[in-house]
């Protein structure tokens, strides 16, 4: 793919850009960048690293912009800040290729991706398959794996690594910078209800590497989507999108109510309190039956499912105690 001029004929006239964000991410940016560098129009938005990686972009001759951080950061504000320098340098850019700094892309995905926003002009977003380079390493990353493996064909939502038309996204704003995570899920949101579509592939696009080797760390990841669950459904909870609205009242339940009751029982000395001894087990079962029987992990992916319901709610009760209080949003980090 070396040299291939992305965007040329026999695409049609839509040029492609990528936008890369990071901060920290060692070799792994030079990766990162290396991989996108057939395309001509790249740019690296940088948020305060202090590991060299500006220099590792500009040795490649790739275009970096470095991120404003008196203000609070967010990938959402880096992505934008990313597109806007884009279109600063090249106008008539018709397609982004979103990429976080920790992924390589695969070989052959932005001719895949702009080929077909070429041939579907109804889609807004094109995403393919993620993979965790070394889901070998910890059941964390083995995890992450598991979840990037979505369904093929229309969806609601991408993730961070995501092809998008340039006017879907001049047309709805960009991302929304204010929120900590689930920003591409509310900015696909915010597409659909413009008639857009959203679009999965099935066709290799990145290899991520996660790097959750603790058990905080994979505590913290679990308690960021907790929060961005509840910004969420504050946002847009509403009918007919309810966006995220069963996924809190599940954290709320499951981490919250539920222990509450438990405890409460207890103190009372209510022979009710020995429904604590199975309400977990019996859905750690459910969530083991439900899970794919060919999955190696399978009983894995229903445990933390069932332990990350308490971190989850963690990430809600971050999320209403900064909103009661009125204070700045944080990035919740895990590594």
């Amino acid at each position: 793919m070396a040299g291939v001029p992305i965007g040329l004929a026999p695409l049609g006239p839509m040029r492609l850009g990528v936008v890369v964000i990071g901060r920290n991410e060692g070799e792994r940016l030079r990766v990162c960048l290396r991989s996108v560098l057939a395309c001509p129009r790249v740019v690296y938005v940088d948020s305060g690293s202090t590991d060299g990686s500006v220099a590792v972009a500009e040795e490649l001759g790739v275009a970096v912009h470095r991120l404003d951080m008196s203000r609070p950061f967010t990938a959402a504000r880096a992505r934008n800040a990313g597109f806007e320098q884009l279109l600063a340098t090249d106008a008539d850019i018709g397609v982004v290729q979103f990429v976080d700094g920790d992924c390589e892309v695969v070989a052959g995905w932005l001719r895949t991706a702009l080929a077909f926003l070429v041939a579907r002009p109804d889609v807004a977003v094109v995403c393919g398959r993620r993979r965790e380079r070394f889901p070998e390493r910890s059941i964390y990353n083995r995890l992450c794996d598991i979840e990037w493996n979505t369904p093929v064909g229309e969806t609601r939502a991408c993730g961070g690594d995501a092809a998008i038309r340039a006017s879907a996204l001049r047309e709805t704003g960009g991302f929304r910078a204010d929120l900590i995570a689930g920003e591409e899920p509310e900015l696909c949101l915010r597409l659909r209800a413009k008639d857009w579509k959203i679009w999965r592939l099935d066709a290799e696009m990145t290899r991520h590497d996660a790097a959750i080797l603790t058990f905080r760390q994979w505590w913290q990841r679990t308690s960021r989507a907790g929060y961005a669950y509840a910004q969420g459904a504050h946002l847009h909870g509403r009918p007919p999108e309810r966006h995220w609205v069963r996924e809190s009242r599940s954290a709320w339940v499951w981490g919250a109510v539920v222990p509450a009751l438990i405890v409460g029982l207890s103190l009372l000395s209510s022979p009710m309190a020995l429904f604590g001894l199975v309400v977990y087990p019996i859905q750690f079962l459910r969530l083991y039956a439900k899970a794919n029987p060919k999955s190696p992990a399978r009983g894995a992916s229903a445990l933390f499912l069932v332990i990350g319901k308490f971190s989850e709610a963690r990430g809600q009760m971050m999320f209403w105690s900064r909103q009661l209080r009125g204070g700045d949003f944080r990035l919740i980090e895990y590594k």
